[in-house]
């Protein structure tokens, strides 16, 4: 068994290809596999060596229907990209191992921690960052913000600059919290992808700073060699159940450089290409330590400062395909 998973890649085409290099070059028989709930409109699964469709992450079966797959397809690792797949995959790790395939996935308690706002930010303050404050929604300040605690992809977020932008559904819903607004007059937004290795500790940080954001997901960004660096490896140089790529994002304020933890992601982020493409090769270290058992303890930092990415769409072709 020595194939790779990557699960519900859906448009992630750079991520495949990434980790097709990685492992053809370690392994030229290896083969990267995708998968997804409708693979043949997956341009992701189009590029990779091979794909198969699953059932939706919330159906029962769906770990005994992956597991069958992974063992006709050889896989011995699987990585997830989704937020919805990370605790029902956590959560069955063990049913993976038993069957000698690897899930380069933190640990349940810590996705727990990430996927629920409130305790991320309890985590940032644990570590020693500040976040912004949440309000009352009896008394707050405006503006303000206004985001899901479960929330992705920028989804039913608010600006709020008067009273009477907000309605009964900013009240009623109680997903919604009323935040601290920080302005992006003031502060610079920053991506950072950490990578941890297999005992919880950072190898490597690469701040990428969000220059342009479409649908929640980096368009134009930018590396930054800066205070987020050491600042990173000083707060969060250990975490505990941490294993993989972390997705983190921050706002550092212009002047001061005040320093604002915002969220974890534990998975891969839309932007990680930018940081692939500076030299961080979180896809070979994964490699490394998961299928040859190789450590990495060494912590990295020599990856391109300011390389500037300017995404655009592309396209992939199937020809003869029949809907």
């Amino acid at each position: 068994m020595n194939n790779i998973l990557l699960t519900s890649v859906g448009r992630r085409v750079s991520l495949v290809k990434f980790f097709q290099d990685e492992l053809k070059a370690i392994n030229t028989n290896g083969k990267l596999y995708g998968t997804d709930a409708d693979p043949f409109l997956s341009s992701a699964c189009r590029v990779a060596d091979g794909f198969f469709k699953v059932p939706r992450v919330d159906t029962d079966d769906y770990i005994q229907l992956l597991l069958e797959k992974c063992k006709k397809f050889n896989i011995s690792l699987i990585i997830p990209t989704i937020d919805t797949e990370l605790l029902v995959l956590s959560k069955n790790k063990s049913i993976f191992e038993e069957n000698n395939i690897k899930v380069v996935i933190s640990d349940i308690d810590l996705i727990k921690k990430c996927r629920n706002k409130r305790l991320t930010h309890e985590l940032f303050q644990l570590k020693g960052i500040g976040v912004a404050k949440e309000y009352d929604k009896s008394d707050f300040k405006l503006p303000m913000f206004i985001k899901p605690y479960d929330g992705s992809r920028s989804v039913d977020t608010f600006i709020i600059n008067s009273k009477e932008e907000l309605t009964e559904y900013h009240f009623e819903n109680e997903k919604l919290m009323f935040l601290e607004y920080l302005d992006h007059t003031k502060y610079d937004e920053y991506t950072c992808d950490l990578y941890y290795n297999t005992k919880g500790v950072l190898i490597c940080a690469v701040p990428r700073q969000r220059l342009l954001v479409r649908d929640g997901e980096v368009n134009k960004g930018l590396t930054k060699k800066n205070r987020l660096v050491p600042f990173l490896k000083e707060h969060m140089g250990k975490i505990e159940g941490a294993q993989g790529c972390l997705t983190t994002q921050f706002f550092m304020e212009k002047e001061t450089n005040e320093i604002y933890g915002i969220e974890i992601n534990p998975r891969f982020g839309g932007g990680f290409p930018l940081t692939y493409l500076s030299g961080a090769n979180f896809p070979k270290w994964i490699i490394k330590e998961y299928m040859l058992g190789e450590e990495i303890n060494s912590f990295y930092n020599d990856w391109e400062d300011d390389l500037l990415m300017l995404r655009y769409d592309s396209e992939v072709l199937v020809h003869g395909y029949k809907s």
